[in-house]
């Protein structure tokens, strides 16, 4: 269900519009990797008959081994999220050995449905708290009725409470009980609501955090499910741990590697990238043309809109190009082993497909992608210029190629824009290329 909400979301956006393909794939992988993959993984080495005997050790430490790389990483990187999740996986899993689906009428079946219960609900409110470390008030705020939880499960497999117990227990849908699983039906919902809830979340924000947490999810449903069946829960258990901590590590490497607000990759990786530049690569500047006349006319939360909005685009056609944020308001793209000739048809697609990107202003503040529906709804023109300089010869440093790109933008946002335009590596005021709206400048016309 959640895959078919994800294509159908990047497919096509609200107003019908297609989406390029390689972003559909990028999204498709970001949802499947790692979480699915540990998921399926799961599946097939944590059978409860016919492992190997080479599997069998490593399965059984690996509980241990999730619980105490997770804590501790949980702690390095201040993550409530993930200590508070395996307090949780690790409390429940605990329960089920003084539980048993088997017999609806006793304590250890009210225990196994309200366990049941607590977990989708639990994973639900931690995927959506902020992330805090357990040091602070707020860490330790919502510390304290995850660990009271096991006293309100203890009250009410009590006798007295049998009441309670069963009005959790009761069909929601009459007739529909079935021998396939031991699972309430209000614990269903819950579970689904939380497959909804964490896989929209996905969508909206393509965070592995979330990915991370819906395949949790899913590995928890199939702990309780399997016990009813004879696997042991402990194993699922612990993937969903490990997928929390593996999604963790990936999403605080995003956070470093990757520009807070566009998403691309940012100064960190653009810097590992040039240390292994060599001496032959094209370096190009984009520049969004209109950007600084919406930030003065509608304010910086309008312009940084338009900038979030266009930066994935240049990043799917940017080809062979590796697109970076390094500051300010320009993106620039990396060609290694490339001529500039070579890169003219990726830089023109750039230019191509922000030209055709369709924006509008609703309101005061709002930016999105489409055509207006609302008569007061502005339309946003969005262009781009790009400058390229080639490296290869013996005066081309990164500092000279870079600032040969810069002059080569100027120049091209001060001819009109819109446009590609090649610097060549020289201290000289290159001669001004032919104006001409859209127009790719031709080597032959730019060099001296």
């Amino acid at each position: 269900m959640i895959i078919g909400m994800v294509l159908a979301s990047v497919d096509l956006e609200s107003d019908g519009s297609a989406v390029p393909m390689s972003l559909l794939k990028k999204s498709l992988l970001d949802f499947l990797i790692p979480g699915g993959v540990i998921f399926l993984a799961a599946l097939g080495f944590l059978r409860p008959h016919g492992l190997p005997q080479w599997v069998q050790g490593p399965v059984h430490a690996f509980p241990l081994i999730v619980l105490v790389f997770g804590l501790f990483f949980g702690w390095y990187l201040s993550s409530s999220r993930l200590i508070l999740s395996l307090i949780v996986l690790v409390m429940v899993d605990r329960s089920l050995i003084l539980s048993s689906p088997a017999d609806p009428e006793s304590s250890g079946y009210v225990m196994f449905a309200v366990a049941a219960l607590l977990v989708p609900l639990n994973l639900m409110a931690v995927s959506i708290i902020k992330e805090e470390t357990m040091a602070t008030w707020r860490g330790l705020l919502w510390l304290a009725p995850t660990l009271i939880q096991p006293l309100f499960v203890w009250w009410l497999i009590q006798p007295e409470q049998a009441g309670i117990a069963r009005s959790l227990q009761q069909p929601l849908v009459p007739g529909m009980r079935g021998s396939w699983t031991a699972i309430p039906q209000l614990t269903l919902l819950a579970y689904a609501g939380a497959v909804l809830l964490i896989g929209t979340r996905f969508i909206l924000r393509n965070n592995p955090l979330d990915s991370g947490m819906f395949w949790a999810v899913i590995a928890s449903f199939v702990a309780f499910q399997g016990y009813h069946h004879g696997w042991s829960p402990t194993g699922f258990f612990s993937t969903a741990g490990l997928i929390l901590f593996v999604t963790l590590v990936q999403a605080s490497h995003q956070q470093i590697y990757r520009d807070d607000l566009t998403g691309v990759p940012g100064k960190l990786a653009y810097d590992e990238a040039v240390a292994g530049l060599g001496k032959k690569y094209v370096l190009a500047v984009v520049g969004i043309d209109q950007l600084k006349q919406y930030g003065n006319q509608h304010g910086k939360p309008v312009s940084e809109q338009v900038l979030c909005l266009v930066a994935p685009k240049i990043l799917a056609a940017a080809g062979a190009g590796k697109v970076y944020r390094l500051a300010g308001e320009e993106l620039t793209v990396l060609f290694p082993r490339k001529a500039a000739t070579e890169t003219l048809v990726d830089l023109g697609a750039i230019r191509k497909v922000v030209e055709e990107t369709a924006l509008y202003l609703r309101g005061r503040d709002l930016v999105r992608e489409g055509t207006g529906t609302k008569s007061k709804d502005q339309a946003l023109t969005v262009t781009v210029s790009i400058g390229l300089a080639e490296a290869g010869g013996a005066k081309s440093s990164l500092d000279l190629v870079t600032k040969s790109a810069y002059r080569a933008l100027y120049e091209a946002k001060g001819e009109g824009g819109n446009r590609v335009k090649r610097a060549a590596i020289s201290a000289d005021v290159p001669k001004a290329a032919p104006a001409g709206t859209g127009h790719i400048v031709a080597y032959s016309e730019y060099e001296q």
